[in-house]
């Protein structure tokens, strides 16, 4: 029983060290404003295009949220599928 839990342990960090290299990322605006968000959800990058810095500050939180909110839902979806896969690794042979 601990070796069964020590490698789900294992298997767990080794999907965490996996998903910190997965970058996904989140845009609004048309791209004039993107946000990178690696696989364990911290945000790597974000990029405001020159344009928008002449927007008021209330507008452009805005769009950075909806941008940062589309890259966390992609990197929700990539951790979800990893955890998915590493689940069905873990189930016994029937």
């Amino acid at each position: 029983m601990m070796e069964k839990l020590q490698a789900m342990q294992g298997q767990m960090e080794q999907i965490k060290q996996r998903l910190e290299t997965i970058i996904v990322s989140g845009e609004a605006e048309n791209g004039k404003i993107k946000v990178q968000i690696n696989g364990n959800r911290k945000i790597t990058d974000i990029h405001i295009d020159e344009s928008l810095m002449q927007e008021d500050a209330e507008e452009l939180q805005e769009l950075l949220m909806i941008a940062v909110n589309r890259a966390i839902s992609q990197a929700d979806n990539v951790n979800n599928s990893e955890m998915q896969g590493a689940a069905l690794g873990m189930m016994p042979n029937s």
